[in-house]
């Protein structure tokens, strides 16, 4: 029974915000007994049982990091925020091939892949696998079957965490503890590389030197804001010379042609779909603050130093954010679509306020 726990105890020492209780209560015991079986029935079969690792050690310098089992952009960031920790040592990453762009440029990882064809095992002396989902499994037997593997989550399935702490906390333990409690919590934050080619690309671009974005469209109902044409009027009505650049993927761009039609008259400035997500971050890292509802965007903002005003559904700051974030979120425990325009422009107030005060970094 002692092994099946590990479904759902944190695999570290110290407390972070998660909702495992509420996940025991929900789900069947027989089918999370069940899929815990499958998972390590399926890792003997693949040879692997043997090779799982406790720990990092001082001698394991190169490293290949398997992350797929989540594989959206934020899910991906938070999943690997941590890899800071592992700094001096030679670290690659394996990923879905939709986020390999994402980290072609990063501080910490020296190669990035998506072929299997591509790595040579003789390259490492440990793998990091994110779960211990089949598919990952089977990518790390396939890749390096020999080497010995450590797991981020594990066998830690169903319970909502949060991710970024999750990823400090975790990777700290297999450490050694090398940071205490204090020093994980103020300081995790997610982390991105930004080209110096992608900035001149987002530099080129006819946009004011001081403006505020707002990140519109959106893949889940619940945190696709609808109201962003009444927040942006509530906002060039109080500040008419505002300049205001909107943001976000394929999935915003109607929205953003009938607020461009809207606002042709105002300091509105269209940049939906018409980046990479990471030239997105370097206009977010310009912005003096990001308006947002929870998604990839609100976590390069993190990573980059952007004060934030997110709007948040189901899963609270406390789940989504860390101390060296200030905090300017508004909740609703159903749907984004519940908070009000107004809500939204008195809290970009406040922080502003704050942000005029205490500038960036501080």
């Amino acid at each position: 029974m002692s092994e099946f726990n590990r479904t759902y105890n944190l695999p570290f020492k110290y407390k972070i915000p998660e909702l495992a209780l509420d996940f025991l209560k929900k789900n069947s015991l027989i089918l999370r007994w069940l899929k815990f079986k499958k998972r390590q029935i399926y890792i003997k079969l693949k040879g692997q049982e043997h090779l799982e690792a406790n720990s990092i050690l001082p001698s394991q310098k190169r490293i290949l990091w398997i992350n797929i089992s989540a594989p959206s952009l934020g899910d991906s960031l938070m999943d690997l925020s941590s890899r800071v920790l592992l700094l001096g040592r030679k670290v690659d990453l394996f990923t879905d091939k939709k986020n390999e762009n994402l980290y072609q440029d990063d501080t910490i990882f020296r190669s990035v892949f998506s072929q299997e064809d591509n790595i040579d095992a003789s390259n490492y002396d440990l793998i990091i696998i994110d779960s211990y989902s089949s598919r990952s499994i089977k990518i790390k037997a396939n890749i390096a079957p020999l080497l010995p593997y450590i797991g981020m989550y594990g066998y830690y399935n169903g319970p909502e965490v949060n991710r970024v702490l999750f990823s400090f906390h975790r990777l700290n333990h297999l450490l050694g503890c090398i940071h205490n409690e204090i020093e994980i919590n103020s300081n995790a934050r997610t982390l991105i590389s930004i080209s110096k080619a992608d900035q001149l690309i987002v530099k080129q671009k006819k946009i004011p030197q001081n403006y505020i974005a707002i990140a519109i469209g959106g893949e889940w109902q619940y945190r696709t804001y609808n109201k962003w044409k009444e927040v942006i009027e509530l906002l060039f009505m109080q500040e008419e010379a505002l300049n205001i650049v909107i943001i976000g993927s394929d999935n915003g761009t109607k929205l953003a042609q009938d607020l461009m039609e809207s606002f042709k008259n105002h300091n509105l400035y269209n940049c939906v779909a018409q980046f990479s997500f990471n030239q997105t971050a370097q206009i977010i890292y310009k912005a003096q603050l990001l308006l947002c509802c929870d998604g990839g965007l609100m976590h390069a903002a993190n990573a980059v130093n952007t004060g934030i005003v997110p709007l948040l559904s189901k899963l609270s700051s406390k789940m989504q954010l860390t101390d060296s974030i200030h905090d300017f979120s508004i909740f609703d425990k159903e749907n984004v679509n519940n908070i009000d325009a107004v809500s939204i422009v008195k809290k970009y107030f406040e922080a502003s306020s704050f942000y005029g005060s205490h500038p960036q970094g501080e």
